[in-house]
């Protein structure tokens, strides 16, 4: 059976491509932590980057912009989360601070895009109730 294709889906979102590539980058910075450690900051790591992108598809299968835009603050607070994470990897020395600031300034973009998207769902919102 072949795979039915649609036009668009969360995947086309340039947030959640985004997105998603950061969620393989800390994925593999994961793997380099001690082993003790992966069962602890690591956990947490990958389950605030897979939220993002999670929070961001529900989201866009949800009917109401409302809706949308309150898995999209989710996924906010989960990059604000991978900030924090960020910052116990390099307190406890797990990381360098060139690589801290490069997964900080992608956070931020990721971050930027998403109020982007945010922005455009209550623009859409404000169109349908006018």
């Amino acid at each position: 059976m072949e795979m039915e294709e649609t036009k668009s889906t969360f995947e086309t979102l340039e947030v959640w491509k985004k997105s998603r590539e950061l969620r393989k980058e800390f994925s593999k910075f994961v793997k380099t932590l001690p082993v003790g450690e992966r069962l602890k900051l690591g956990d947490q790591i990958i389950r605030a980057s897979r939220s993002v992108t999670a929070n961001i598809a529900e989201g866009y299968g949800r009917y109401h912009f409302q809706e949308n835009i309150q898995f999209c603050r989710q996924a906010r607070g989960s990059l604000y989360e991978l900030l924090d994470h960020s910052t116990v990897a390099l307190d406890e020395e797990y990381i360098s601070e060139e690589k801290f600031n490069n997964f900080r300034i992608k956070i931020f973009k990721n971050i930027k895009i998403l109020n982007g998207y945010i922005s455009f769902l209550r623009r859409k919102k404000t169109l349908e109730t006018t």
